[in-house]
């Protein structure tokens, strides 16, 4: 199994997450001015249904956000241990490399 990806993928992904969340807090206040028109017009479940959404809106839209935010977290942590990884990976190779003989690995008659 080969895993492939570029060096700013996760920091990339990041920058899409925060954006994604200043969107969905829009949506959803676009969401309760849209159906303002509809307030009052239906009874029973139904408009408890609303004036509760419509109540918490802004508990919801705070909850979303907050689950983003912690997708953020974690897609920043990864980034940190890629980032980490690869760098460690860079150094040990050095290291090995300087202490390696090469000249012990020639198959010539020298």
């Amino acid at each position: 199994m080969k895993f492939d990806m570029g060096s700013t993928t996760l920091s990339d992904l990041g920058k899409s997450t925060v954006g994604s969340s200043d969107d969905l807090g829009t949506l959803i206040q676009a969401l309760i001015t849209a159906v303002e028109p509809l307030e009052g017009r239906f009874n029973g479940a139904g408009r408890a249904a609303f004036d509760s959404f419509k109540a918490r809106s802004d508990e919801i839209t705070a909850a979303l956000n907050d689950s983003l935010r912690m997708i953020l977290g974690g897609q920043s942590g990864m980034d940190t241990a890629f980032g980490t990884g690869d760098q460690e990976q860079a150094d040990n190779a050095q290291q090995h490399m300087a202490g390696a003989n090469f000249e012990a690995a020639r198959f010539s008659g020298r």
